[in-house]
């Protein structure tokens, strides 16, 4: 169960990783671009540390507080989901 779990998490990350990178790629060249809504959504998914440390790497969505606020709250609510489910599995 655990190596699932793992998997998920990689390639949610490897995805988010991606669409940042696409998003940003686009954004150079004025072409058609991935959502705000769904960025998000991918966050929630699991990719937000990856999408968020993609976006500070490529210096991608910087500016926008929906953003830099958003992922970090995104991450410590998954992280604190994490811990109280380990604690419930292992207590």
């Amino acid at each position: 169960m655990k190596y699932v779990l793992f998997a998920y998490l990689a390639a949610v990350s490897l995805f988010a990783v991606a669409v940042t990178v696409f998003d940003k790629l686009r954004a150079m060249r004025h072409g058609r671009r991935v959502s705000e809504k769904n960025l998000i959504l991918i966050s929630l998914f699991g990719g937000s540390a990856a999408m968020f440390l993609t976006m500070l790497l490529i210096r991608h969505k910087i500016r926008k507080k929906r953003f830099m606020l958003g992922i970090p709250a995104i991450i410590l609510v998954q992280a604190a989901a994490c811990y109280f489910t380990w604690r419930a599995l292992h207590a």
